[in-house]
């Protein structure tokens, strides 16, 4: 669904991301770990083009990205950040805007139900300044599922909610991912998440890809160094 080959992204003379190649299937979760400034949200950020690579190549599904407009690729690999920044109005408000953008319109039923699947039935008229961090967070998560993107971006995603909101969300995204076939790229600094819930995990450090196996393997092999 994704590849990446040999993405490099320099800035300053300072090399963030550094020849970076990675495939990512659909219905799969692959998370991305690191120390802090390893360039995990930097690698993140230039598969949606926020950031632009120096060199290397994006390809959805076997398509080079560039050849899409910038509108369209958001839509295709849809991005949810750390921080749900929601736009002033309702629920509804929110989910609609994607929608609108292609002159289409949404149902309330439609609505209703993709805000049940998101553990919100009833939220759709709620303003937005009245929901809890995780509440946003799954407005956010729906306002990005509604334009059934074909990869999923998400950076430290649950990193500020509590324990049951981080399993719901956690929950959520692994079922979505599976059922509609998404590749979900998940950038986290919690290694027992990635062993809770990814496909694969592949570890950055420096900007450099230092390996790519199952949860197992990359944590085991963090451990060992650490």
């Amino acid at each position: 669904m994704l590849e990446t080959k040999d993405i490099t992204r320099v800035v300053h003379e300072k090399t963030i991301v550094n020849g970076v190649s990675v495939q990512v299937h659909a219905g799969e979760l692959m998370m991305i770990v690191g120390s802090s400034g390893a360039g995990k949200s930097s690698f993140l950020r230039l598969l949606n083009r926020l950031d632009e690579p120096t060199s290397g190549s994006v390809l959805l599904k076997g398509q080079d990205y560039r050849t899409l407009p910038p509108q369209a690729l958001r839509q295709q690999v849809g991005m949810v950040m750390q921080q749900p920044y929601l736009f002033p109005g309702t629920v509804q408000d929110n989910i609609q805007f994607g929608p609108q953008q292609r002159g289409e319109q949404l149902t309330n039923n439609e609505i209703e139900e993709l805000l049940e699947r998101m553990l919100l039935a009833g939220f759709r008229l709620r303003d937005v300044g009245q929901l809890s961090a995780g509440e946003a967070q799954r407005v956010s998560l729906a306002r990005t599922l509604v334009n059934q993107p074909h990869v999923l971006l998400l950076d430290e995603i649950t990193s500020a909610l509590d324990e049951t909101a981080r399993l719901e969300v956690e929950n959520l995204v692994s079922s979505i991912i599976r059922e509609q076939q998404v590749a979900g790229l998940w950038v986290t600094h919690d290694l027992e998440q990635a062993r809770r819930i990814a496909d694969r995990v592949m570890l950055l450090e420096q900007g450099q890809l230092q390996q790519v196996g199952s949860p197992t393997e990359v944590l085991h092999a963090i451990s060992t160094l650490s």
